[in-house]
């Protein structure tokens, strides 16, 4: 269970790290071409949303790996998971049912990810 958990929790972990580093620091018109919901919310928002999502990243490797409060890793992955329930229903209201294969993807993984660190964290 160990290595599963290392294995999904570090490629999520550079996959929000990537996509939250993307909100983070580009502009409104470099997000739009990728992420057309960002015309639909605040960009301070889509900046909060990218450094809750780098610090799910830094949440889901750091605390296991250091051995430091270990159930934080659980807690990122729950976090990250609500995360994806928001996607969820923005492209659901914005008539974007097609687009959420991806959200549904990362939340079923990093509910995995969560069941991974309750068994040996």
């Amino acid at each position: 269970m160990e290595i599963a958990y290392w294995i999904v929790g570090a490629l999520l972990a550079l996959f929000y790290l990537y996509a939250g580093g993307k909100k983070v620091v580009q502009s409104q018109e470099r997000l739009r071409p990728m992420m057309g919901w960002v015309d639909t919310v605040p960009m301070p928002l889509v900046r909060v949303i990218g450094v809750l999502e780098v610090l799910g990243a830094a949440g889901l490797v750091l605390p296991p790996l250091t051995g430091i409060a270990p159930w934080l890793a659980v807690a990122a992955a729950v976090g990250l998971a609500l995360i994806q329930v928001g996607g969820i229903a923005v492209h659901l209201r914005r008539g974007e049912a097609r687009l959420i294969g991806l959200n549904i993807a990362l939340l079923v993984t990093l509910a995995v990810t969560a069941w991974l660190g309750t068994t040996w964290l």
